[in-house]
């Protein structure tokens, strides 16, 4: 596993909504040369939406100006080789170009759902007897995302009808909490779980074979009446495990299945990090 795990490769595709774009990084074999590119994307299970940071060194002047763009769209995998995975998916909400010695550098704040929660205002009228599901799936669609709910959801029928005039968050916490449910937006996908409970039945094994680095460190998460006993983590850059995904955990301080409960991804094609680091959940062993 370790020797396969050298070639670090991206790419990076941006672009408005439906239109045209460009695209970067290693489009056609591992080993071709391609911009110089650092990323730390930051996700969790909050309702606020997840972001990230980009830097990318002597873009052309054609591909700044799409980033500079209203409402830019950039979807960033990266990996090793030619297995790579999507990293983060969001809005453009700021880009700031400045020098750094020779070279010119771009600076790109992303934001995961940033148009869908600014922008879709929906009114709602459902009468008769209403499956919270099909209310979910009507705000999906008036966002313009896809959904994904976890397997074994339970949803509330409301018996006099649904109706809500307003911004499309505050109708998916009054159905969340209606069906004790938690929402959040995974690269442009609604995600609808329960609490303490992963979004797939999959799992992912981490050891020290399957990338782990460093001995997983005990950690409190939360405050107060809220906080909880985890664990953090940190391993080779991995963009398919996600927030609310099962981690089979091998390690000699600890092993066990748990849930993630946040991941920061960290990457520099040309030196520096190349790595996630996420906080785990203990899953009781009767789940």
């Amino acid at each position: 596993m370790a020797s396969e795990n050298w070639l670090r490769t991206y790419s990076l595709r941006a672009g408005p909504k439906g239109g045209s774009g460009f695209e970067i990084g290693n489009k056609g074999t591992p080993n071709e040369e391609c911009l110089h590119i650092s990323f730390s994307a930051d996700k969790s299970n909050a309702e606020s939406p997840n972001d990230a940071k980009l830097q990318i060194w002597n873009i052309s002047d054609a591909n700044l100006g799409i980033l500079e763009s209203k409402d830019c769209i950039v979807e960033l995998k990266a990996g090793y080789g030619t297995r790579t995975s999507l990293i983060f998916v969001g809005n453009v909400s700021s880009a700031i170009t400045t020098l750094d010695n020779a070279d010119r550098l771009t600076e790109l704040s992303v934001v995961d759902g940033m148009v869908e929660l600014r922008d879709t205002n929906i009114s709602v009228s459902l009468n008769g007897k209403v499956d919270c599901k099909s209310v979910y799936q009507k705000i999906a669609d008036e966002m313009g995302i896809a959904i994904k709910y976890a397997p074994d959801l339970k949803f509330v029928v409301l018996p006099n009808g649904f109706s809500y005039v307003g911004k499309a968050n505050g109708a998916l916490q009054k159905i969340a909490q209606c069906c004790g449910h938690e929402w959040s937006i995974q690269n442009q996908v609604l995600q609808i779980t329960e609490h303490g409970k992963p979004v797939e039945t999959k799992g992912y094994l981490l050891s020290s074979e399957t990338g782990l680095i460093k001995v997983p460190k005990r950690i409190t998460i939360g405050s107060g009446k809220e906080s909880q006993t985890g664990w953090e983590v940190e391993y080779l850059l991995n963009g398919a495990i996600g927030v609310k995904d099962i981690v089979e955990l091998r390690s000699k301080t600890i092993s066990g299945y748990f849930l993630v409960h946040k991941v920061t991804i960290d990457g520099d094609n040309m030196n520096g990090d190349w790595m996630c680091t996420a906080q785990l959940l203990k899953i009781p062993e009767t789940k």
